[in-house]
């Protein structure tokens, strides 16, 4: 069920959002917009999604995860 101002409907983005605050925007400020965005976009995309461990992954990366699944 979604309810307005629960965090337990969105749970999983909600984790994701706490990740990107504590790792990459937390005490910094940037100069512009778009550095923030390019930062943002860095953070997703290569650190995020390719090398940092998952735990529903079994505390492996997903690039890694990915490898030994295609060899199966």
């Amino acid at each position: 069920m979604i309810r307005r101002g629960n965090c337990w409907d969105n749970a999983v983005a909600e984790s994701f959002f706490s990740r990107l605050k504590k790792e990459r925007i937390k005490k910094r400020i940037y100069p512009t917009r778009e550095i923030a965005s390019a930062e943002i976009d860095d953070y997703i995309e290569m650190f995020y999604n390719r090398p940092r461990r998952h735990t529903p992954l079994s505390g492996v990366s997903p690039e890694a995860f990915e490898a030994v699944s295609k060899r199966v």
